[in-house]
């Protein structure tokens, strides 16, 4: 955190975040987080004479409760007047549930959103600013027309805007060219890069990152523009797949694939970092870490930001057990069942710490820039991992 220039930049407002149901334990770390940071801030130690600033919880107590028809609404119980209104939101949590006319529903990322719009309605134009935190971006994969089709994404982008949203925060965003919708408006999308190093150095003992012992591989087209990245600061090789599809097909919504294609130089006898935005069922995930494996490659270690797992674990599960992935990295921005956190070949990437220094940049209006690309935070991990 920039410490330095907090003592000549002033927050835009007192700090208040409501965070939604879905991610209310997450977020209670990264209020936590918060608050020992705020603690340590020279604004503090100069006891600078902000209401609010300093604070045990910068929480808002409301609810979303529903009717027995399903409907819902949003009740804020404490002040938001003046404020800078953080909302924080997990589109994908299907854990939490409600009843319709006694039959118990699952939440589905609609009926999370429709709470999302019903808690900025119910602020009521009174906070002073609204940044809405949705790490797993509502219909982002659904970013692009190729046929007579919807263009979620960017429609919900222009309905927060039209609401009073100055700004949207989310992590790894499937195509961050959705920010097109709202050209005026604020969107910042993270990344979870040195997360995903530092998960993977806790968690296996005997890495060597080298060009000479791993490499890097993107499992699609899509993920290019991260593997590059990843390939980049850390000097390896870089290696792609992409998937041949059945376009005279649709499955479940989409053209299934008939094989996934590799196009690099050779992973004999190397560790592979496999680097993608999310986990959906697995399938094709699980497939190309199949492929390298046959290829002759060492180890294979897989790592991307949200960890879906919508067919279940029971794969993954086999595929460890058949020696063909090592260990499965994924943040917690999102819902994970709890019997995905005890399984030997999930390690988890932490992202409270890195969130609440967000959240405290953005109410400073201080440059994201350097936490956006934490490229010397990297090197010295390397640096340590080196010494090791």
């Amino acid at each position: 955190m920039a410490i330095d220039i907090q003592l000549d930049s002033l927050p835009a407002g007192p700090l208040k975040i409501a965070a939604l149901e879905g991610c209310r334990e997450f977020a209670k770390v990264v209020d936590k987080d918060l608050s020992e940071m705020r603690r340590k801030s020279p604004l503090a130690r100069i006891n600078f004479p902000l209401k609010g600033y300093c604070e045990d919880s910068y929480l808002v107590d409301f609810r979303c409760p529903r009717y027995g028809t399903g409907e819902g609404r949003s009740v804020i119980n404490d002040s938001v007047r003046g404020a800078d209104l953080y909302i924080m939101i997990d589109v994908l949590n299907y854990s939490i549930t409600y009843k319709v006319c006694g039959e118990i529903n699952h939440m589905s990322p609609d009926n999370h959103y429709e709470d999302l719009k019903r808690v900025i309605s119910a602020a009521n134009g009174k906070a002073k600013r609204i940044t809405v935190i949705m790490p797993f971006l509502f219909g982002g994969r659904q970013h692009r027309r190729t046929k007579r089709e919807s263009l979620d994404c960017a429609i919900f982008l222009e309905e927060l805007v039209d609401m009073g949203v100055s700004n949207i925060v989310t992590f790894d965003a499937h195509d961050p060219r959705v920010q097109n919708a709202i050209p005026l408006s604020g969107f910042d999308s993270f990344m979870p890069t040195y997360q995903f190093l530092k998960a993977l150095i806790q968690t296996v003992p005997d890495l060597h990152l080298s060009k000479d012992t791993a490499m890097v591989v993107s499992p699609d087209e899509g993920a290019m523009e991260r593997s590059v990245y990843f390939a980049n600061i850390l000097g390896l090789e870089l290696g792609m797949f992409y998937k041949r599809r059945d376009y005279t097909k649709i499955v479940n919504g989409k053209n299934p694939i008939v094989a996934h294609e590799f196009l690099g130089s050779s992973v004999e006898g190397k560790d592979v970092l496999v680097i993608d935005d999310m986990i959906s069922s697995g399938g094709s995930m699980l497939d190309v870490a199949r492929q390298i494996k046959e290829k002759g490659a060492n180890k294979v270690f897989i790592c991307t930001t949200f960890g879906l797992f919508t067919d279940g674990l029971e794969a993954f599960d086999e595929y460890y057990e058949k020696g063909y992935i090592s260990k499965v990295v994924t943040t917690n921005l999102n819902y994970r069942p709890p019997e995905l956190l005890t399984r030997e070949w999930y390690a988890e990437a932490d992202m409270t710490e890195y969130l609440a220094s967000i959240i405290d940049h953005l109410n400073h209006d201080l440059s994201i820039s350097e936490i956006q690309s934490p490229t010397a935070k990297i090197n010295q991990l390397l640096k340590q991992l080196d010494r090791d």
